[in-house]
């Protein structure tokens, strides 16, 4: 069955399906039990799964996310949130030095499983160190992919693609999308990772976009085709795996 729900919502949902089909997933960050629960999106894991898998962190990010390395080889699945994807530049050496380089480091014979949501998109006080979009600097580094979904379908089936991936991922969460409806059914599923969506179709243009500029894309999109220009919208989706074809 089909619904609609929010973004927020969708990342909700897709945490509590994740959580109970496994044991060893887990979910931790600055705030994750706090009442706003991350814009929703952490709602209810803790009263549901328990303190121990589901609490509040130090705000130590590097040592955290070595916690989550750690976790990870032991066959642990571990989600970390942090509200702002500034503040995790402060774990790039784990990020970088151990997570991403394990499985290659060590022939394939180990993987890091771990799901790292970052929230990312300028909004009212934000400042230059609140702001910031580093989707393309992630791409660039290798054993890393990069996923930022557009629409509250693509939230849910594509955290739950990340959280089971046997390499690390980040999961990019544009704040302005948090509140859009849309269309999400009520059953496990999952996203392919490394896919685009093309959300509108036409001969003119193709026009790239993720995240929320997908919504941007698609207005421009309408508004030439009330002209008789018709052009593609992509939708990237992830950004590392790209989807060339």
């Amino acid at each position: 069955m089909t619904r609609e729900l929010t973004f927020s919502n969708a990342i909700n949902e897709a945490m509590h399906q994740a959580m109970a089909s496994d044991e060893n997933v887990i979910a931790y960050g600055l705030g994750i039990n706090d009442p706003k629960s991350i814009f929703g999106t952490t709602a209810g894991l803790e009263q549901r799964f328990g303190k121990e898998r589901v609490f509040d962190m130090p705000t130590s990010e590097n040592a955290m996310t070595g916690v989550a390395v750690g976790a990870a080889l032991n066959g642990i699945r571990p989600v970390m949130v942090h509200q702002r994807l500034d503040f995790f530049l402060l774990a790039m050496d784990q990020l970088v030095n151990s997570a991403a380089k394990w499985h290659f480091m060590f022939g394939g014979k180990n993987s890091i499983p771990i799901t790292i949501r970052l929230i990312l998109g300028r909004g009212w006080g934000q400042g230059p160190t609140h702001s910031q979009n580093l989707q393309a600097w992630f791409a660039h580094i290798p054993g890393l992919k990069v996923v930022m979904p557009t629409t509250a379908n693509d939230a849910k089936g594509l955290l739950m693609s990340s959280i089971f991936d046997d390499n690390p991922v980040l999961f990019l969460e544009h704040r302005w999308l948090h509140n859009v409806l849309g269309e999400v059914p009520e059953s496990f599923y999952s996203t392919p990772l490394g896919t685009a969506n093309r959300v509108r179709e036409g001969d003119a243009v193709t026009i790239v976009a993720m995240s929320y500029m997908t919504i941007e894309a698609i207005h421009a999109a309408d508004f030439l085709a009330g002209r008789g220009i018709y052009c593609d919208v992509i939708d990237l989706r992830t950004i590392r795996p790209l989807d060339w074809i």
